[in-house]
């Protein structure tokens, strides 16, 4: 009788351990599977930092190399190069987890729209400064052909092309503008908030010039706002091979004296930011200036 009581708990510590060993393998292969998944995801999350690393890399390279280009737009192009860097400095230190990450992914999209936006503006001062180095070029040959068949006219030669240079174009300054909230009373009072902006007041001068052609002169206005979409009535027109998107078209009567010009782009809903206007004379950009609203 004492034989098989013994027996009996020889069989039942056994089972008990054969309980424990594969409650153990279990638990094994579950630390396991968590293990080979966890060092999964880091390496995914790592890769795909890496990934928005390269791609801020050669934004920054785009920017570097429009920036040596020394264009009109140099300090703007700065800016957005400084905040590229600042980005990569800001996800080199970032612990890497996905929520994290996704945060740098959509700040790199939104600095890329706006790369693209000033990439397209910086072709178009290399398109008219090419235009203009053209027409230069142009101009010196007709000088140099005129000195090889008449010395004596020389200096005549020069001043008249001084005074068809100075007659040919007309000066525009003091290019403004303002942001207001109109009441229902047509009342007009100035803000520079956003919310609060209703339309836009455009003003700049056309200055005196007594050797200019007199007669209306027609002006193409385009405004931009800080998302880079052109107010207004956002019509193109072509001059040659350069098209303009433009908001509004002023036209001025022209009779060699000074003229004040002021015009009204009503709106809703506008953006925070910087705005560009810029004032063109048929395809030639002649004057620009920039504005903010909070």
């Amino acid at each position: 009788m004492e034989s098989q009581n013994g027996n009996s708990k020889l069989k039942a510590v056994i089972g008990l351990l054969a309980l424990l060993l594969i409650i153990s393998l279990v638990y094994i292969f579950k630390l396991t599977s968590d293990a080979k998944t966890l060092e999964t995801t880091i390496t995914t999350t790592k890769s795909e930092k890496e990934d928005v690393m390269k791609d801020l890399a050669a934004l920054k390279a785009t920017y570097d190399d429009a920036i040596a280009e020394n264009t009109a737009m140099s300090d703007e192009l700065i800016a957005e190069r400084d905040k590229v860097v600042k980005l990569m400095a800001e996800l080199k230190a970032a612990k890497g987890d996905n929520a994290s990450l996704q945060k740098y992914k959509s700040q790199y999209k939104a600095l890329e729209v706006k790369m693209k936006g000033l990439m397209q503006e910086v072709e178009v001062l290399k398109a008219q400064n090419q235009d203009l180095t053209t027409h230069l070029d142009s101009t010196k040959v007709v000088l140099e052909d005129s000195k090889k068949y008449n010395q004596v006219l020389v200096g005549q030669n020069e001043e008249l092309a001084k005074t068809v240079e100075k007659g040919s174009k007309l000066t525009i300054t003091n290019l403004k503008t303002a942001s207001y909230k109109v009441r229902s009373s047509g009342k007009q009072i100035a803000t520079d908030k956003a919310s609060r902006t209703d339309m836009l007041k455009i003003s700049f001068t056309v200055a005196e010039n007594k050797i200019a052609k007199s007669g209306d002169k027609t002006y193409y206005v385009q405004v931009i706002d800080a998302k880079n979409n052109v107010l207004g009535d956002k019509a193109t027109i072509s001059f040659g091979d350069t098209s303009l998107t433009y908001s509004f078209t002023t036209t001025v009567k022209y009779e060699n004296k000074t003229v004040e010009v002021s015009e009204q782009l009503p709106g809703k809903d506008f953006e925070k930011g910087t705005y560009f206007v810029n004032v063109f004379d048929k395809g030639e950009l002649v004057s620009k200036s920039s504005f903010s609203l909070r």
